[in-house]
Protein backbone atom coordinates (compact mmCIF):
# COMPACT_ATOMS: atom_id res chain seq x y z
CA UNK A 1 0.00 0.00 0.00
CA UNK A 2 0.89 4.02 -1.14
CA UNK A 3 -0.21 5.04 1.84
CA UNK A 4 1.89 7.43 3.66
CA UNK A 5 1.73 7.20 7.33
CA UNK A 6 3.56 9.19 10.16
CA UNK A 7 3.81 7.56 14.10
CA UNK A 8 4.41 10.48 16.22
CA UNK A 9 5.17 9.57 20.08
CA UNK A 10 7.94 9.48 22.59
CA UNK A 11 8.17 6.01 23.52
CA UNK A 12 10.87 3.95 21.01
CA UNK A 13 9.01 0.61 22.00
CA UNK A 14 5.54 1.86 21.33
CA UNK A 15 6.57 3.13 18.32
CA UNK A 16 8.28 -0.02 17.43
CA UNK A 17 5.15 -2.38 18.10
CA UNK A 18 2.91 -0.07 16.04
CA UNK A 19 5.31 0.10 13.08
CA UNK A 20 5.68 -3.32 12.87
CA UNK A 21 2.06 -4.00 12.79
CA UNK A 22 1.64 -1.62 10.17
CA UNK A 23 3.75 -3.37 7.92
CA UNK A 24 1.99 -6.61 8.86
CA UNK A 25 -0.74 -4.83 7.12
CA UNK A 26 0.83 -3.96 4.02
CA UNK A 27 1.82 -0.31 4.53
CA UNK A 28 5.19 0.72 3.52
CA UNK A 29 5.73 4.21 3.49
CA UNK A 30 6.26 5.05 7.21
CA UNK A 31 7.65 7.90 9.15
CA UNK A 32 7.87 7.94 12.66
CA UNK A 33 9.85 9.56 15.33
CA UNK A 34 10.41 10.38 19.12
CA UNK A 35 10.90 14.06 18.92
CA UNK A 36 7.49 15.96 18.13
CA UNK A 37 9.46 19.25 17.26
CA UNK A 38 10.84 16.87 14.43
CA UNK A 39 7.80 15.82 12.98
CA UNK A 40 5.89 19.02 13.08
CA UNK A 41 8.92 21.06 11.43
CA UNK A 42 8.96 18.35 9.02
CA UNK A 43 5.36 18.64 8.03
CA UNK A 44 5.84 22.67 8.39
CA UNK A 45 7.95 22.19 5.33
CA UNK A 46 5.80 20.54 3.56
CA UNK A 47 5.65 16.61 4.01
CA UNK A 48 2.21 15.49 3.27
CA UNK A 49 1.09 12.47 5.45
CA UNK A 50 -2.27 10.45 4.77
CA UNK A 51 -2.57 9.09 8.24
CA UNK A 52 -1.26 10.71 11.50
CA UNK A 53 -0.64 8.89 14.76
CA UNK A 54 -0.37 11.13 17.19
CA UNK A 55 0.57 10.43 20.95
CA UNK A 56 -1.54 12.77 23.50
CA UNK A 57 1.14 13.23 26.36
CA UNK A 58 5.08 14.27 24.55
CA UNK A 59 7.72 16.61 26.29
CA UNK A 60 8.39 19.42 24.65
CA UNK A 61 5.08 19.65 22.78
CA UNK A 62 1.73 18.24 23.61
CA UNK A 63 -0.62 15.64 21.36
CA UNK A 64 -2.90 18.50 21.15
CA UNK A 65 -0.57 21.24 19.43
CA UNK A 66 0.87 18.64 17.49
CA UNK A 67 -2.54 17.81 16.03
CA UNK A 68 -3.28 21.44 15.36
CA UNK A 69 -0.20 22.50 13.77
CA UNK A 70 -0.97 19.05 11.48
CA UNK A 71 -4.14 20.39 10.39
CA UNK A 72 -3.04 23.47 9.81
CA UNK A 73 -0.72 22.69 7.43
CA UNK A 74 -1.98 19.62 6.09
CA UNK A 75 -5.79 19.75 6.46
CA UNK A 76 -6.09 16.53 4.17
CA UNK A 77 -4.54 13.94 6.91
CA UNK A 78 -6.58 12.31 9.15
CA UNK A 79 -5.56 12.72 12.69
CA UNK A 80 -5.47 9.52 15.21
CA UNK A 81 -4.91 10.62 18.69
CA UNK A 82 -3.17 7.83 21.39
CA UNK A 83 -3.68 8.09 24.73
CA UNK A 84 -2.80 5.80 27.79
CA UNK A 85 -5.87 7.31 29.80
CA UNK A 86 -9.44 7.11 28.31
CA UNK A 87 -11.15 10.23 29.58
CA UNK A 88 -14.21 11.76 27.32
CA UNK A 89 -13.64 15.14 27.60
CA UNK A 90 -10.09 14.79 26.49
CA UNK A 91 -11.52 12.43 23.78
CA UNK A 92 -13.95 15.20 22.74
CA UNK A 93 -11.19 17.88 22.80
CA UNK A 94 -9.24 16.17 19.76
CA UNK A 95 -12.87 15.89 17.43
CA UNK A 96 -13.44 19.44 18.13
CA UNK A 97 -9.87 20.02 16.61
CA UNK A 98 -9.90 17.86 13.86
CA UNK A 99 -8.80 14.33 14.98
CA UNK A 100 -10.78 11.97 13.26
CA UNK A 101 -10.95 9.21 16.17
CA UNK A 102 -9.02 8.61 19.73
CA UNK A 103 -7.26 5.39 20.82
CA UNK A 104 -6.41 4.11 24.07
CA UNK A 105 -3.39 2.27 24.40
CA UNK A 106 -2.44 -0.95 24.91
CA UNK A 107 -3.84 -0.85 20.95
CA UNK A 108 -5.20 -4.34 19.50
CA UNK A 109 -3.21 -4.84 16.40
CA UNK A 110 -7.03 -5.68 14.56
CA UNK A 111 -8.70 -2.38 16.00
CA UNK A 112 -5.98 -0.43 14.89
CA UNK A 113 -6.93 -2.06 11.43
CA UNK A 114 -10.32 -1.18 11.31
CA UNK A 115 -9.85 2.60 12.35
CA UNK A 116 -7.20 2.88 9.92
CA UNK A 117 -9.14 1.88 7.18
CA UNK A 118 -11.81 3.88 8.53
CA UNK A 119 -9.74 6.85 8.63
CA UNK A 120 -8.44 6.51 4.80
CA UNK A 121 -12.02 5.93 3.62
CA UNK A 122 -12.93 9.17 4.64
CA UNK A 123 -10.06 10.86 3.28
CA UNK A 124 -10.02 9.09 -0.01
CA UNK A 125 -14.39 10.45 -0.23
CA UNK A 126 -13.19 13.67 0.57
CA UNK A 127 -10.31 13.64 -1.96
CA UNK A 128 -12.89 12.84 -4.58
CA UNK A 129 -14.88 16.07 -3.28
CA UNK A 130 -12.30 18.09 -3.75
CA UNK A 131 -11.57 17.23 -7.57
CA UNK A 132 -14.72 18.16 -8.33
CA UNK A 133 -14.41 21.78 -6.25
CA UNK A 134 -11.07 22.39 -6.91
CA UNK A 135 -9.92 24.50 -10.14
CA UNK A 136 -6.45 23.26 -10.47
CA UNK A 137 -5.64 19.84 -12.02
CA UNK A 138 -5.11 16.58 -10.05
CA UNK A 139 -1.44 15.31 -10.51
CA UNK A 140 -1.21 11.95 -10.72
CA UNK A 141 0.62 9.76 -7.72
CA UNK A 142 0.80 6.83 -10.21
CA UNK A 143 1.43 8.17 -13.83
CA UNK A 144 3.03 5.46 -15.31
CA UNK A 145 0.32 2.90 -14.31
CA UNK A 146 -2.11 5.43 -16.99
CA UNK A 147 0.94 5.84 -19.97
CA UNK A 148 -1.49 3.73 -22.17
CA UNK A 149 -4.35 6.33 -21.72
CA UNK A 150 -2.82 8.87 -23.91
CA UNK A 151 -4.43 12.61 -23.18
CA UNK A 152 -3.72 15.94 -22.14
CA UNK A 153 -8.04 16.99 -21.67
CA UNK A 154 -8.23 17.71 -17.84
CA UNK A 155 -11.63 16.73 -18.26
CA UNK A 156 -9.79 12.93 -18.56
CA UNK A 157 -7.40 13.99 -16.32
CA UNK A 158 -9.58 14.39 -13.51
CA UNK A 159 -11.07 11.05 -14.80
CA UNK A 160 -8.05 9.40 -13.88
CA UNK A 161 -7.46 11.19 -10.51
CA UNK A 162 -10.80 10.30 -9.46
CA UNK A 163 -9.82 6.48 -10.64
CA UNK A 164 -6.45 6.45 -8.87
CA UNK A 165 -8.21 7.38 -5.23
CA UNK A 166 -10.54 4.49 -6.04
CA UNK A 167 -8.40 2.12 -6.63
CA UNK A 168 -6.99 2.24 -3.12
CA UNK A 169 -10.51 0.71 -2.26
CA UNK A 170 -12.64 -2.49 -2.54
CA UNK A 171 -15.05 -0.52 -3.59
CA UNK A 172 -16.93 -1.81 -7.23
CA UNK A 173 -16.79 0.65 -10.01
CA UNK A 174 -18.65 1.30 -12.81
CA UNK A 175 -16.64 2.89 -15.91
CA UNK A 176 -19.06 4.23 -18.81
CA UNK A 177 -18.29 5.43 -22.02
CA UNK A 178 -19.07 4.90 -25.43
CA UNK A 179 -17.16 1.68 -27.50
CA UNK A 180 -13.35 2.72 -27.56
CA UNK A 181 -12.91 4.76 -25.28
CA UNK A 182 -10.42 2.39 -23.54
CA UNK A 183 -12.96 1.37 -20.67
CA UNK A 184 -10.47 -1.79 -20.56
CA UNK A 185 -7.40 0.37 -20.00
CA UNK A 186 -8.46 2.62 -17.32
CA UNK A 187 -9.72 -0.43 -15.38
CA UNK A 188 -6.01 -2.49 -16.16
CA UNK A 189 -4.47 1.03 -14.37
CA UNK A 190 -7.28 1.15 -11.82
CA UNK A 191 -5.97 -2.98 -10.57
CA UNK A 192 -2.50 -2.16 -11.18
CA UNK A 193 -2.10 0.37 -8.87
CA UNK A 194 -4.48 -1.28 -6.09
CA UNK A 195 -3.25 -3.72 -3.35
CA UNK A 196 -4.33 -6.41 -5.61
CA UNK A 197 -1.72 -6.06 -8.04
CA UNK A 198 0.28 -9.24 -7.34
CA UNK A 199 -2.57 -11.01 -8.63
CA UNK A 200 -4.86 -11.59 -11.57
CA UNK A 201 -6.68 -8.88 -13.39
CA UNK A 202 -9.50 -11.00 -15.69
CA UNK A 203 -11.32 -8.93 -18.76
CA UNK A 204 -14.97 -10.93 -19.21
CA UNK A 205 -16.70 -10.38 -22.65
CA UNK A 206 -20.37 -10.40 -20.55
CA UNK A 207 -22.21 -10.51 -24.49
CA UNK A 208 -20.73 -13.68 -24.83
CA UNK A 209 -21.66 -15.16 -22.12
CA UNK A 210 -25.70 -17.42 -22.60
CA UNK A 211 -26.66 -19.60 -19.83
CA UNK A 212 -24.92 -22.68 -19.30
CA UNK A 213 -21.91 -20.70 -20.30
CA UNK A 214 -22.29 -18.24 -17.74
CA UNK A 215 -22.10 -21.03 -14.76
CA UNK A 216 -19.15 -23.02 -16.74
CA UNK A 217 -17.18 -20.17 -17.47
CA UNK A 218 -17.99 -18.17 -13.90
CA UNK A 219 -18.27 -20.88 -11.72
CA UNK A 220 -16.03 -23.43 -12.90
CA UNK A 221 -16.87 -26.93 -13.08
CA UNK A 222 -15.96 -30.37 -11.08
CA UNK A 223 -14.26 -33.38 -11.92
CA UNK A 224 -17.34 -35.24 -14.17
CA UNK A 225 -19.54 -32.33 -14.76
CA UNK A 226 -19.51 -32.90 -18.17
CA UNK A 227 -19.09 -35.97 -20.28
CA UNK A 228 -15.06 -36.44 -20.80
CA UNK A 229 -13.93 -33.87 -17.97
CA UNK A 230 -11.34 -35.65 -16.34
CA UNK A 231 -10.48 -32.57 -14.02
CA UNK A 232 -11.52 -29.85 -12.33
CA UNK A 233 -11.69 -26.15 -14.23
CA UNK A 234 -11.15 -23.16 -12.51
CA UNK A 235 -14.14 -20.42 -13.33
CA UNK A 236 -13.41 -17.03 -13.42
CA UNK A 237 -14.16 -16.15 -9.92
CA UNK A 238 -11.62 -18.85 -8.55
CA UNK A 239 -9.22 -17.75 -11.35
CA UNK A 240 -9.49 -14.58 -9.80
CA UNK A 241 -9.10 -15.09 -6.15
CA UNK A 242 -7.37 -12.08 -4.56
CA UNK A 243 -7.30 -10.19 -7.79
CA UNK A 244 -10.04 -8.14 -9.98
CA UNK A 245 -12.87 -8.89 -12.72
CA UNK A 246 -13.51 -6.77 -15.31
CA UNK A 247 -16.88 -7.55 -16.37
CA UNK A 248 -17.30 -5.89 -19.92
CA UNK A 249 -20.29 -4.58 -21.26
CA UNK A 250 -22.77 -5.48 -18.58
CA UNK A 251 -25.57 -4.04 -19.91
CA UNK A 252 -25.43 -6.71 -22.26
CA UNK A 253 -25.73 -9.34 -19.64
CA UNK A 254 -29.25 -10.87 -20.37
CA UNK A 255 -31.85 -10.32 -17.09
CA UNK A 256 -31.58 -13.90 -16.05
CA UNK A 257 -28.01 -13.91 -15.26
CA UNK A 258 -27.72 -10.98 -13.51
CA UNK A 259 -29.19 -12.25 -10.14
CA UNK A 260 -26.55 -15.04 -10.61
CA UNK A 261 -23.97 -12.45 -10.54
CA UNK A 262 -25.57 -10.28 -8.29
CA UNK A 263 -25.19 -13.57 -5.47
CA UNK A 264 -21.90 -13.34 -6.18
CA UNK A 265 -21.17 -9.72 -5.63
CA UNK A 266 -22.90 -9.45 -2.37
CA UNK A 267 -20.99 -12.60 -0.50
CA UNK A 268 -18.53 -13.61 -2.93
CA UNK A 269 -20.12 -17.08 -2.69
CA UNK A 270 -20.93 -19.19 -5.78
CA UNK A 271 -20.80 -23.35 -6.73
CA UNK A 272 -19.01 -25.30 -9.10
CA UNK A 273 -20.79 -27.60 -11.94
CA UNK A 274 -20.94 -30.94 -10.23
CA UNK A 275 -20.85 -30.28 -7.05
CA UNK A 276 -23.00 -28.61 -4.19
CA UNK A 277 -20.38 -27.53 -2.08
CA UNK A 278 -19.85 -23.70 -1.68
CA UNK A 279 -17.37 -22.17 -2.29
CA UNK A 280 -15.79 -18.19 -2.02
CA UNK A 281 -14.15 -15.49 -3.96
CA UNK A 282 -11.84 -12.89 -2.65
CA UNK A 283 -12.43 -10.11 -6.02
CA UNK A 284 -12.69 -6.47 -6.83
CA UNK A 285 -15.37 -6.12 -9.56
CA UNK A 286 -14.74 -3.69 -12.35
CA UNK A 287 -17.56 -3.17 -14.90
CA UNK A 288 -18.37 -1.53 -17.82
CA UNK A 289 -20.98 -0.29 -20.51
CA UNK A 290 -21.38 1.39 -23.14
CA UNK A 291 -25.45 2.11 -22.80
CA UNK A 292 -27.58 3.94 -20.34
CA UNK A 293 -28.35 1.35 -17.36
CA UNK A 294 -30.81 3.81 -15.91
CA UNK A 295 -32.75 3.56 -19.40
CA UNK A 296 -31.97 -0.40 -19.29
CA UNK A 297 -33.76 -0.65 -16.03
CA UNK A 298 -36.88 1.46 -16.36
CA UNK A 299 -37.41 -0.96 -19.57
CA UNK A 300 -37.00 -3.54 -17.00
CA UNK A 301 -33.90 -5.00 -18.60
CA UNK A 302 -31.43 -3.97 -16.17
CA UNK A 303 -31.87 -5.04 -11.99
CA UNK A 304 -31.72 -2.20 -9.81
CA UNK A 305 -30.03 -4.28 -7.12
CA UNK A 306 -27.49 -5.10 -9.12
CA UNK A 307 -27.19 -1.43 -10.83
CA UNK A 308 -26.69 -0.43 -7.07
CA UNK A 309 -24.13 -3.21 -5.89
CA UNK A 310 -21.71 -2.40 -9.24
CA UNK A 311 -21.90 1.18 -9.07
CA UNK A 312 -19.82 1.81 -5.79
CA UNK A 313 -17.51 4.65 -7.65
CA UNK A 314 -18.68 5.73 -11.10
CA UNK A 315 -16.47 6.89 -13.68
CA UNK A 316 -17.25 8.47 -17.16
CA UNK A 317 -15.02 8.66 -20.19
CA UNK A 318 -15.64 11.28 -22.10
CA UNK A 319 -15.96 10.13 -26.43
CA UNK A 320 -13.20 11.83 -28.60
CA UNK A 321 -15.59 14.35 -30.23
CA UNK A 322 -15.72 15.68 -26.63
CA UNK A 323 -11.45 15.67 -26.06
CA UNK A 324 -10.87 16.97 -29.44
CA UNK A 325 -7.38 18.36 -27.93
CA UNK A 326 -6.25 14.72 -27.66
CA UNK A 327 -6.80 14.14 -31.35
CA UNK A 328 -3.36 15.58 -32.62
CA UNK A 329 -1.53 13.88 -29.41
CA UNK A 330 -3.01 10.50 -30.35
CA UNK A 331 -2.33 10.76 -34.21
CA UNK A 332 1.12 11.46 -32.83
CA UNK A 333 1.66 8.51 -30.43
CA UNK A 334 -0.16 5.70 -33.24
CA UNK A 335 2.44 7.26 -35.57
CA UNK A 336 5.18 5.93 -33.37
CA UNK A 337 3.81 3.07 -32.76
CA UNK A 338 3.86 1.81 -36.79
CA UNK A 339 6.97 3.61 -36.38
CA UNK A 340 9.41 0.40 -36.77
CA UNK A 341 7.58 -0.32 -40.42
CA UNK A 342 7.40 3.16 -41.57
CA UNK A 343 10.37 5.06 -39.66
CA UNK A 344 10.06 8.28 -41.59
CA UNK A 345 6.45 8.48 -41.79
CA UNK A 346 4.58 11.65 -40.97
CA UNK A 347 0.84 13.58 -41.99
CA UNK A 348 0.32 16.82 -43.71
CA UNK A 349 -1.49 19.89 -42.31
CA UNK A 350 -4.25 18.91 -44.69
CA UNK A 351 -4.71 15.43 -43.45
CA UNK A 352 -4.64 16.55 -39.56
CA UNK A 353 -6.93 19.02 -40.56
CA UNK A 354 -9.37 16.62 -41.59
CA UNK A 355 -8.73 13.88 -39.04
CA UNK A 356 -9.32 17.28 -36.13
CA UNK A 357 -12.58 17.62 -37.45
CA UNK A 358 -14.12 14.07 -37.98
CA UNK A 359 -16.51 12.68 -35.49
CA UNK A 360 -15.12 9.25 -34.91
CA UNK A 361 -18.47 7.31 -33.80
CA UNK A 362 -15.77 4.85 -33.02
CA UNK A 363 -13.61 7.01 -30.82
CA UNK A 364 -10.32 6.08 -30.22
CA UNK A 365 -10.17 2.66 -31.56
CA UNK A 366 -11.34 3.86 -34.98
CA UNK A 367 -8.69 6.77 -34.91
CA UNK A 368 -5.92 4.49 -34.61
CA UNK A 369 -7.08 2.41 -37.08
CA UNK A 370 -7.36 4.96 -39.59
CA UNK A 371 -4.01 5.53 -39.13
CA UNK A 372 -2.60 1.95 -39.50
CA UNK A 373 -4.50 2.31 -42.66
CA UNK A 374 -3.50 5.12 -43.90
CA UNK A 375 0.29 4.11 -42.79
CA UNK A 376 -0.43 1.07 -44.57
CA UNK A 377 -1.55 3.06 -48.04
CA UNK A 378 1.64 5.63 -48.11
CA UNK A 379 3.86 2.76 -47.27
CA UNK A 380 6.02 5.58 -45.50
CA UNK A 381 5.30 8.48 -47.64
CA UNK A 382 3.72 11.77 -45.99
CA UNK A 383 0.13 10.81 -45.09
CA UNK A 384 -1.95 13.34 -47.11
CA UNK A 385 -5.37 13.27 -47.41
CA UNK A 386 -5.51 10.88 -50.68
CA UNK A 387 -4.68 8.28 -47.98
CA UNK A 388 -7.34 8.77 -45.44
CA UNK A 389 -11.08 6.84 -45.92
CA UNK A 390 -13.43 8.95 -48.09
CA UNK A 391 -16.25 9.63 -45.53
CA UNK A 392 -13.51 11.46 -43.55
CA UNK A 393 -12.61 13.55 -46.84
CA UNK A 394 -16.72 13.90 -47.50
CA UNK A 395 -18.15 17.54 -45.29
CA UNK A 396 -20.55 16.71 -43.02
CA UNK A 397 -24.08 17.60 -44.53
CA UNK A 398 -25.67 20.40 -42.40
CA UNK A 399 -29.45 20.44 -41.59
CA UNK A 400 -31.62 20.52 -44.75
CA UNK A 401 -33.92 23.46 -44.76
CA UNK A 402 -36.94 22.33 -45.93
CA UNK A 403 -39.33 24.40 -44.03
CA UNK A 404 -41.47 27.32 -45.91
CA UNK A 405 -43.68 28.40 -42.75
CA UNK A 406 -41.22 30.01 -40.52
CA UNK A 407 -40.68 26.39 -38.71
CA UNK A 408 -36.94 26.40 -38.82
CA UNK A 409 -35.04 23.51 -40.35
CA UNK A 410 -36.78 20.32 -40.26
CA UNK A 411 -34.79 16.66 -41.22
CA UNK A 412 -37.60 14.85 -43.44
CA UNK A 413 -38.80 11.55 -41.48
CA UNK A 414 -36.70 8.96 -42.68
CA UNK A 415 -33.26 10.85 -42.35
CA UNK A 416 -34.42 10.99 -38.60
CA UNK A 417 -35.62 7.69 -38.17
CA UNK A 418 -32.39 6.43 -40.18
CA UNK A 419 -30.18 8.45 -37.83
CA UNK A 420 -31.70 7.52 -34.49
CA UNK A 421 -31.34 3.78 -35.84
CA UNK A 422 -27.82 4.26 -36.30
CA UNK A 423 -26.76 5.93 -33.79
CA UNK A 424 -28.50 3.70 -31.45
CA UNK A 425 -26.47 0.53 -33.08
CA UNK A 426 -23.16 2.62 -32.93
CA UNK A 427 -23.42 3.21 -29.23
CA UNK A 428 -24.40 -0.52 -28.08
CA UNK A 429 -21.21 -0.94 -30.32
CA UNK A 430 -22.89 -3.18 -33.13
CA UNK A 431 -24.62 -5.47 -30.92
CA UNK A 432 -27.83 -6.33 -32.77
CA UNK A 433 -30.15 -7.91 -30.22
CA UNK A 434 -29.32 -4.69 -27.94
CA UNK A 435 -29.88 -2.05 -30.32
CA UNK A 436 -33.27 -4.01 -31.14
CA UNK A 437 -34.24 -3.93 -27.21
CA UNK A 438 -33.77 -0.52 -26.66
CA UNK A 439 -35.68 0.78 -29.85
CA UNK A 440 -38.32 -1.40 -29.08
CA UNK A 441 -38.60 -3.14 -32.48
CA UNK A 442 -38.03 -6.53 -33.69
CA UNK A 443 -34.70 -8.34 -34.67
CA UNK A 444 -35.50 -8.98 -38.01
CA UNK A 445 -36.74 -5.49 -38.31
CA UNK A 446 -33.74 -4.02 -37.16
CA UNK A 447 -31.47 -6.17 -39.69
CA UNK A 448 -33.77 -4.88 -42.60
CA UNK A 449 -33.30 -1.57 -41.80
CA UNK A 450 -29.59 -1.47 -41.46
CA UNK A 451 -29.50 -3.48 -44.31
CA UNK A 452 -31.74 -0.68 -46.13
CA UNK A 453 -29.20 2.35 -44.50
CA UNK A 454 -26.20 0.34 -46.13
CA UNK A 455 -24.65 -0.01 -42.60
CA UNK A 456 -22.10 -2.74 -42.33
CA UNK A 457 -22.76 -5.15 -39.52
Amino acid sequence: MDHKIIVIDDDPDFIEIISSSLRSFGFKSIAAGVDPLAAVDSIEKGDIFDVALIDMTMPDMDGLEVLEIVKRNSPGTECIMVTAVNQARVAVECMKKGAYDYLVKPIAPENLLLVLQRALERKRLLDLLDIGKSKKLPKLAHKEAFQSIVTRSHNVLRVLKEAELHAASDVPILIFGESGTGKELLAQAIHTISPRSAFAFTPVNMAALTGSLFDAEFFGHSRGAFTGAEKDRAGYLEYSNHGTLFLDEIGNLPLELQGKLLRVLQDGEYTKLGTSRKQYADVRFIAATNVDLEKLMANRMFRKDLYYRIRGGWLHLPPLKERTEDIPLLIQTFVQEYSDRFPSCNVAEEALNLLANYHYPGNIRELRSIIRSAMNLSRGRTITADFLPAHIKRPTPGPRATDVAGTGSIAPLAEVEKNHIVRAYLSTGKNKSLTAKILGIGLNTLRRKLNAFEVEG
